[in-house]
This record gives structure tokens, C-alpha cells and sequence, in this order.
């Protein structure tokens, strides 16, 4: 995640990174509220259903979807096939 960005936006893959720039400054939990609500929107899923599992103080984060399986997930963020 990229904060204090021009714009809230998926930048794209980087092998199994996903690059995400958020508007809000890394300030008490700005930015991380604002990637988590970029990707509820990306993903179409409530916000409560997005949400850190690690690295939420850290510029690397894995985050937790409900709902959807991996591919799902990768085919709503437009992964490239690995094929």
C-alpha cells in the first residue's frame, strides 16, 4: 500500500502483490482504513467482510476476503493468468 497518493487506486500485480495507492496519510489507521475500503469496492463486498491478518503497521499487508476464494478474488482485481 502506497499512502498519501494522488487518488485511491489498484495499481496492479507485482508476482502475488497486489499495489494499492490510498489519498489518506499513514496517520491513526487512515490509510489502512481507506485500502481496506478500496478493496471492498474493487472486490464488491461489505467492508466488514475485508480485514488485516498481518502487517497492518507495515507498508506489506495480507488481508482477509469473505465470501469469495482466491480466484475469485484475482479474477475481480484482474489478475493476469499464470498460464
Amino acid at each position: 500500500m502506497q499512502p498519501r497518493s494522488n487518488e485511491n487506486a489498484l495499481v496492479g500485480w507485482s508476482g502475488d502483490t497486489l499495489k494499492v495507492r490510498v489519498t489518506a496519510p499513514p496517520v491513526e489507521g487512515a490509510a489502512n482504513t481507506a485500502c481496506l475500503s478500496v478493496l471492498s469496492k474493487l472486490l464488491d463486498v461489505p467492508l466488514t467482510h475485508v480485514s488485516f491478518v498481518k502487517g497492518e503497521h507495515s507498508r506489506n499487508k495480507v488481508v482477509r476476503i469473505l465470501g469469495l476464494t482466491e480466484d475469485q478474488v484475482q479474477d475481480r482485481l484482474g489478475r493476469p493468468s499464470a498460464r
